[in-house]
């Protein structure tokens, strides 16, 4: 389960809700102040029990895989989400399903509860800091209300015009135009109009223009309830002559006594002359431009409504489009060679060597060779001995007019055409990797149209808004001074704005901007800015229960977070955490250490209590770290690095044209605080620089002005947190492919060859041996409508994927499916003679993922656990050195005894000529590190310098470097 998803306090609904009110209890006096849990046996729990102190925070630490997450957000919180499903009526209840209870003998105490999970706030382009923390409804509202509205075209104040400006300037129109006068009544909004028409007809109106198409009032009775409607009365239909003064006179008074003071002109299509329309308002007009705007409410400032999203990129603020720079990866070929990969080389004529979209090419080809031929365009040049002017020929086209030259328009208007033509999968995919995201040119990435921009408040815009940072964004508004009219209307509006971004930039989040998409967040940082609407909501007696909240964030910016954590208890809630920092667990109330290892070897409270219980306590590993009797420790001497990659003028984003010099094989650490720069050097400049070069990618690389040193790797492996499947059919085995030997040898048994079963009878994704109840999904989707969706065992197989046939397969009495169901460290001792599958499984234990089932559904994974399945994955294949290793945050999800594990397979890789680069705010990794590479000082537009580079001891000796402050008192230890 890994959504954001609230039990409420209470339910209207009847039902059980006496059961769930039971054991559901509020922290009123006399009510029990601790949560009793007995016999939990959740996943690997091996009986807990357990007492839980309300209104205080608790901190669940102990090695990845020891039972945390499954007393955390499996027990606790499941029960209380089940609770609060059965409290519903049964005409509710027919609706959600039947929820799992998880398996204990007895929770009491349990208070309503709230989940806030490492979890991407998603992928539609459309979500924003703003929108997702609610503060541009807020936004919305008060720049509605008291906006100053401004001309889009001149910036002159908009104001009101008078009819008989507006009679005059119509009489303008050249004589003999045709034209309607019509009246504005609706403006995207739902609902029939049946009362309207029945209305409009008994005035005398015969016709009116609904969603632009002219109808006659006589056949309408209602329109579509569900949909979105503009609709407009038709007043007149007029000529421009001179003589028409009185009639237009007559004719704008009805229009605007009909549309609230607002009216439209309509000049119909007619001889090839395009429809042209212009709104007049009696209230907002630009008299310099002859323009009027329509009345401003709180959707004319959503990039999700018609009336305030750009028009061109739909509010998105990006478009896609072709994009030259993807075009030529090889420098060194000429044309003909294939210098331009979209078009490869001169196509053959030797059949079955051109595309399977060859027509298009050689189409293409022939244009090109044509057009060469004419510009004296030698394609047979390298590409780089080619001039500026001949490649922007063949990439864009001729500029100017005509927009081609004997038919040859450019390759990338033929790889947008080829694209948007594309019918089979494998053409759109080879196109697509030529289709870059552009910003879009109408409202330059700031996604309102431009009448919704020109309006302002106190001087500035909204979009302007949008793209400052939090705090600047807080101290604008802390700033502002309303008069009394103002005050009546936005007095309390100004002071909640104040709060939720007050309360962002507490969770350390005041890099952000409000206009920063959601898709570009991460794990952490969307769970922070959850946490921060939670403590917008005031709410008091909850549990809350949270994964990791200090996953992204700086060792600087963890006292903010703590505060946070802090003020919910004092709140009189109850809050869990989930977390290996040593900062929170010394900071909590109350800590409960699982182990004492992982998987069969874990499920156990091993000690609880205080921090400093947890210290003293004997056979806790947890305890041994926060104590100081184990230590990950570091080298005492570092490697001596290789000259490595150097970037110059870096200036992507909010990096300030930096210098930067990334040692070879070696570890290398860039390190700063959320914000500064560190993800934009490294995935967004030297992943995709690499990626042209060593795989021939068609990816963009951020600005910059060159790079040296890239000639030293021939492999590049990029391992982040990004799920590694998104349905539960993945899982760890079908990832690393260790599930494909593993078919392999179950079809070699010697029943499956009395039976006749070869690989794919083993594959829980193909027909025969799956079962089919299911689709060999081992469950089944409960859509739960306003909760988070629940995946509940297939009845049939009762979640074991594969049909009774197949099942009957057995190696040394485990089925395929009782091998999926398996740990990695269970498979491992099954097939420990059988090399190439033991080979695999030996790289998963290695990276400290022992405990983990192989079948378990990729969407429970953390994105610390996906990182080390990506790693294990790469770890059993046949290393050949030069490889430049790019990790992001690989600590997260890991106890200190599991980043020792980890830092032993990355000497493992550094040792056999490897380079690895990590971005990191660990001290542990981090003091480990052969160098280090801080980005800051600060975040957003206060960060992107080079604070300091070299290794640890001398980044800690750069007084500016908030990284080398809290680095100096763990290398001042060693010595």
């Amino acid at each position: 389960m890994t959504s954001f998803s609230v039990v409420p306090p209470r339910a209207s609904a009847r039902g059980s809700l006496d059961s769930f009110v039971e054991n559901s209890v509020s922290d009123a006096p006399g009510t029990s102040s601790q949560i009793e849990i007995q016999g939990a046996r959740q996943h690997n729990l091996r009986n807990v029990d357990l007492s839980l102190p309300k209104r205080q925070l608790i901190v669940f630490t102990g090695p990845s895989g020891s039972g945390k997450s499954s007393l955390a957000f499996d027990t606790l919180y499941a029960e209380g989400r089940r609770r609060y499903v059965e409290s519903l009526s049964t005409y509710a209840r027919q609706f959600l399903g039947q929820i799992e209870k998880p398996d204990f003998d007895l929770l009491s105490g349990l208070s309503p509860t709230i989940s806030i999970e490492q979890k991407t706030t998603g992928s539609n382009p459309r979500s924003t800091v703003g929108t997702i923390t609610e503060v541009h409804d807020h936004l919305r509202v008060l720049y509605a209300r008291l906006g100053q509205q401004h001309c889009h075209q001149c910036g002159g104040e908009v104001t009101a015009m008078a009819p008989e400006a507006m009679v005059q300037n119509i009489l303008e129109l050249p004589e003999g135009t045709r034209f309607m006068v019509l009246a504005p009544l609706v403006r995207n909004r739902k609902g029939e109009y049946r009362d309207l028409f029945e209305r409009l007809r008994k005035n005398g109106f015969a016709r009116a223009r609904i969603d632009g198409e002219m109808v006659e009032l006589e056949g309408i009775e209602k329109i579509d309830l569900h949909k979105r409607h503009n609709i407009d009365v038709v007043i007149d239909r007029l000529i421009a002559k001179p003589d028409a003064a009185a009639r237009v006179t007559e004719s704008v008074e009805q229009a605007l006594g009909t549309g609230s003071g607002r009216m439209i002109v309509l000049v119909p299509a007619r001889d090839g002359t395009p429809e042209s329309e212009r709104l007049y308002s009696r209230e907002r007009s630009c008299g310099s431009c002859n323009i009027a705007f329509p009345e401003l409410t709180h959707q004319s400032f959503s990039f999700n409504s018609p009336l305030g999203m750009c028009e061109h990129c739909q509010g998105i603020g990006a478009t896609g489009q072709a994009d030259p720079d993807l075009f030529v990866v090889e420098p060194n070929l000429s044309v003909n060679e294939g210098a331009v990969a979209v078009i490869g080389p001169v196509p053959s004529s030797k059949k079955g060597e051109r595309f399977r979209w060859a027509d298009e090419v050689a189409r293409v080809w022939e244009l090109l060779e044509t057009s060469a031929v004419a510009q004296k365009i030698d394609l047979d040049k390298s590409w780089k001995e080619l001039t500026e002017s001949e490649r922007e020929w063949i990439l864009t086209g001729p500029v100017g007019k005509p927009k081609s030259y004997r038919g040859f328009a450019g390759i990338a208007t033929f790889v947008e055409s080829a694209y948007a033509k594309a019918k089979s999968a494998g053409a759109r995919a080879f196109f697509e990797e030529f289709i870059g995201e552009a910003t879009c040119p109408v409202c330059e990435g700031r996604r309102l149209r431009p009448e919704s921009r020109a309006v302002t408040f106190r001087g500035v815009s909204l979009d302007e808004l949008n793209q400052m940072g939090l705090d600047a964004a807080r101290k604008f508004f802390e700033a502002v001074e309303l008069t009394p009219r103002e005050a009546i209307i936005a007095d309390e509006l100004i002071k909640e704005l104040t709060r939720r971004l007050e309360f962002l930039e507490n969770v350390g989040l005041s890099y952000l901007s409000l206009g920063r998409a959601a898709g570009s967040l991460s794990g952490g940082e969307s769970q922070r800015i959850r946490l921060a609407s939670q403590l917008g909501s005031e709410l008091t007696g909850i549990m809350y229960v949270l994964d990791e909240p200090s996953i992204g964030l700086h060792q600087r910016d963890h006292s903010r977070l703590l505060g946070t954590l802090a003020d919910l208890r004092d709140r009189g809630n109850s809050v869990i955490v989930v977390e290996h920092d040593r900062e929170t667990m010394e900071s909590a109330d109350y800590i409960v250490d699982f182990g004492p290892g992982a998987g069969r070897l874990g499920g156990q409270v091993v000690v609880s209590g205080t921090p400093d219980e947890v210290r003293a306590a004997v056979g806790s590993v947890t305890g041994d770290y926060l104590a100081g009797r184990r230590a990950i420790g570091f080298p005492e001497t570092r490697r001596t690095p290789a000259e490595g990659i150097r970037i110059y003028g870096a200036r992507e984003n909010n990096l300030k044209n930096i210098d930067v010099h990334i040692p070879a094989r070696c570890l290398v650490c860039v390190t700063g605080v959320s914000g500064a720069g560190k993800s934009t050097l490294i995935n967004d400049i030297l992943y995709p620089a690499l990626a042209r070069r060593v795989y021939f990618k068609h990816r963009s690389v951020g600005a910059h002005d060159r790079i040296e040193g890239l000639e030293q790797f021939d492999k590049m492996i990029e391992i982040d947190q990004s799920p590694i499947g998104r349905t539960p059919r993945s899982n760890p085995a079908t990832y690393t492919k260790v599930f494909d030997l593993i078919r392999g040898f179950f079809a070699n048994l010697p029943e499956s060859k009395m039976y006749g079963f070869e690989a794919g009878r083993f594959s829980f994704n193909v027909k025969g041996g799956r079962c089919e109840e299911c689709k060999g999904a081992g469950v089944a989707k409960v859509e739960m409508s306003f909760l988070a969706d629940v995946y509940v065992p297939c009845n049939a197989c009762l979640g074991k994927r594969f049909n009774p046939t197949t099942l009957r397969v057995q190696y040394r009495g485990h089925s395929i499916a009782d091998v999926l169901d398996m740990t990695i460290a269970e498979a491992a001792d099954l097939f420990e003679s059988h090399p190439k599958i033991s080979r695999i499984l030996k790289t998963l234990l290695d990276v400290g993922l022992d405990y983990m089932k192989l079948g378990q559904p990729s969407p429970t994974l953390s994105g610390g656990e996906a990182q080390r399945v990506k790693l294990s994955r790469e770890l059993a294949k046949l290393s050949t050195g030069n490889t430049l290793y790019i990790l992001d945050e690989p600590s997260t999800g890991l106890h200190f005894d599991d980043i020792r594990k980890l830092l032993e397979v990355v000497d493992k890789l550094v040792d056999a000529g490897n380079s690895v680069v990590m971005i990191e705010h660990d001290l542990d990794i981090i003091a480990y590190a052969d160098h280090v590479i801080d980005i800051g000082p600060e975040g957003g537009q206060a960060g992107g310098h080079l604070v300091a580079q070299g290794t640890p001891e001398e980044v800690a000796a750069v007084e500016e470097s908030h990284t080398g402050r809290f680095l100096r008192p763990m290398l001042g230890r060693r010595s």
